[in-house]
């Protein structure tokens, strides 16, 4: 892909060595760009980030948001925020300050250096929607005291941040509302069910749904993810968003256990457990603004962004694999 401009940026990007982030960094680093890539390395991990340290444009910050952070650059993503159930409910004051405190740290730089800032927000501000599929002018449907609000309010508060400060002070800001996101990286312990039924099924372990199944998400490879977020920030300065970014096609999460089980040749049976609170029951985005806007739209296959997906997870869990795991995986690619 060729540069955003033919003038090298200095570029921050907070929870850079996430699964997000560091796909992000590649693409900058791949533009000609310098990097600070700041992270505290709670629900991320340097695995993520090993190979760019030998990159000289490339520079690493163990660093929390939640604390002001004082460095010169050209532009600002703000990734940081644990964004799986399992990690963002460990400590959910935490996860609130982040968002919200993170939020001012990030714009009060941004403001400093006059800098375009991208908000990482999220399709949770949508809560368990009564609108389908999401527009952007839906305001959604959030319990604010469940135990997802750490998360949703949180976002939903970062985004009122960003268009304050926009009004109020002329940040130049721009606000992704990214829906379900898979591919390599991904943590193996992070709850989500790509990553949940991947595990599962190259272990040969029961896979598990949660109430009947018939929920359905829109899943994002993260490649395509990322094509979204840089024609975001180099949109015209009116394009502030918020803009749904993701895959409009929709699956039910019993049709993607299938479809794992199916590309791993796994042994695994479906069970099923209750369905946590405040699951959302739906999820899909309109991305009418995307194309607009952006003239962005997802590409990849879930087929195809799954075995991409599962051979990481392959490599990652090699020494885990039961046996025959790898004569599985040669038969499917044979």
């Amino acid at each position: 892909m060729p540069p955003i401009s033919d003038s090298r940026k200095r570029i921050l990007v907070t929870g850079g060595a996430g699964f997000l982030g560091s796909h992000l960094i590649d693409r900058l680093l791949a533009q000609g760009h310098e990097v600070i890539c700041a992270d505290n390395l709670f629900s991320s991990t340097k695995r993520n980030i090993d190979h760019m340290h030998s990159n000289p444009r490339f520079e690493f910050m163990r660093h929390d948001v939640s604390f002001p952070l004082y460095v010169e650059v050209d532009e600002i993503y703000n990734l940081a925020c644990p964004a799986s159930p399992i990690h963002y409910q460990h400590d959910p004051i935490q996860t609130l300050k982040t968002s919200v405190h993170g939020a001012i740290n990030m714009l009060g730089l941004a403001k400093r250096l006059k800098c375009k800032i991208l908000q990482a927000s999220t399709s949770e501000v949508y809560g368990d929607p009564t609108m389908h599929p999401q527009r952007e002018e839906y305001w959604g449907n959030v319990n604010p005291i469940g135990p997802r609000a750490c998360y949703d309010e949180g976002k939903r508060a970062a985004e009122t941040l960003f268009f304050d400060y926009h009004r109020q002070a002329g940040v130049p800001i721009k606000v992704a509302r990214i829906f379900n996101t898979y591919g390599p990286r991904m943590h193996r312990q992070d709850g989500r069910v790509v990553s949940n039924f991947i595990v599962q099924a190259l272990l040969d372990q029961p896979i598990t749904v949660y109430g009947d199944g018939a929920q359905t998400r829109s899943f994002c490879y993260v490649d395509d993810l990322i094509d979204g977020l840089l024609k975001l920030m180099a949109s015209p300065a009116d394009v502030t968003g918020p803009i749904n970014i993701g895959n409009t096609r929709e699956f039910t999460i019993l049709e993607l256990a299938k479809l794992v089980i199916e590309i791993t040749g796994s042994r695994s049976q479906i069970v099923r457990k209750d369905l946590p609170r405040d699951d959302p029951h739906q999820r899909q985005p309109d991305i009418s603004r995307a194309r607009a806007q952006l003239g962005w739209e997802a590409t990849t296959p879930l087929r195809d962004g799954l075995e991409r997906t599962i051979a990481y997870f392959r490599e990652i869990l090699a020494d885990e694999l039961p046996i025959g795991g790898e004569n599985r995986k040669a038969s499917l690619n044979s």
